[in-house]
């Protein structure tokens, strides 16, 4: 069944979790589809796990739409939610419009993400009157990082708990159809999610929030360096990835892969007569590289014994014409 919009409202009202992962390519994207996930969000993460930055102030409108457009190509149930990059939305109404428009049409996804409260109801609600369908993001939102202070969980004050309260009704309000609840404290998700008449994505918000989200590169342990609190590892792929590798490696250095199993066969005779008439050919080529090599050789003997034996210039250029070389 293709997830929409109006399925996820209805699992709200339903008491049925929505399960939300990443994913930034087609293969990814195949897998998490086939499994039955009810939305595949293409973060600007990807630009921590895929390419490799720091944070996600440095992804762009063009990354955004290069890999929301494979993921939906591998996406046939889930509702694609494609990432708003810093500063594809901050600077105007205008500019968030445009950019969420490239997002639907270049990358083919059927909603956006854009992080913030209250600050961008008004981009909210332009991008929704525009019929494109928005879910906001409050509490941690990663490209604000530097404001923060880094990464730190939100909500912890009195002051900051009410705030969040207020913009998930203000993001509401705007016209947003779900809120991701990022870091904040599990209570506080919990009052916000009751809250709201939308569905809540929490990430490190506990599990009151009417579904999860998780990168699916932490939920498979493809990163031993790092693991968020919370985060769990539900497989080590990583693990299994790097014993492939590394059995890989051996095998084609011990020259035990390809075995006879993984190669194509030919028929001996063919071989054999191909064999012979290769061998036929490297031996007239020979021949013929031989003979040149002589003729060369010779036509440089003469042309020193004609220089000391006073030869004129005439006669060796008919030489060189008989042996070829004047042609």
């Amino acid at each position: 069944m293709k997830n929409t919009v109006a399925t996820l409202q209805q699992q709200k009202l339903d008491g049925d979790k929505i399960t939300m992962l990443t994913a930034y390519d087609y293969s990814t994207a195949k897998l998490v589809d086939e499994c039955g996930v009810n939305t595949i969000l293409v973060g600007d993460s990807l630009g921590m796990v895929m390419l490799g930055y720091e944070d996600t102030i440095s992804v762009t409108m063009e990354d955004m739409i290069h890999h929301t457009a494979a993921v939906t190509r591998g996406a046939k149930n889930a509702l694609v939610v494609g990432d708003m990059p810093f500063m594809s939305y901050q600077t105007s109404v205008y500019d968030a419009v445009v950019n969420a428009g490239r997002l639907m049409k270049e990358g083919r996804c059927q909603a956006v993400k854009l992080e913030g409260g209250a600050s961008v109801c008004p981009q909210i609600k332009a991008i929704t009157e525009a019929s494109i369908p928005v879910v906001a993001h409050i509490g941690l939102t990663p490209q604000s990082v530097n404001a923060f202070g880094g990464f730190k969980v939100q909500g912890k004050s009195e002051a900051d708990a009410r705030r969040l309260i207020e913009e998930a009704k203000a993001v509401e309000a705007a016209g947003a159809f779900a809120i991701v609840l990022e870091c904040i404290p599990a209570k506080l998700a919990k009052l916000i999610t009751e809250s709201v008449s939308i569905p809540t994505i929490g990430i490190g918000a506990g599990a009151d929030c009417d579904g999860q989200v998780l990168v699916y590169q932490d939920m498979l342990a493809l990163f031993s360096d790092f693991k968020p609190k919370f985060v769990k590892h539900f497989a080590n792929a990583g693990e299994v990835m790097k014993q492939g590798f590394t059995e890989y490696i051996k095998e084609v250095k011990e020259g035990t892969f390809p075995a006879a199993e993984h190669t194509f066969k030919i028929a001996d005779d063919i071989i054999n007569c191909t064999n012979t008439e290769a061998n036929h050919e490297n031996r007239k080529n020979y021949l013929r590289s031989q003979s040149s090599s002589e003729g060369m050789e010779s036509r440089g003997a003469f042309r020193w014994i004609s220089s000391h034996n006073g030869l004129s210039s005439r006669r060796t250029q008919e030489l060189d014409r008989q042996s070829g070389k004047g042609k």
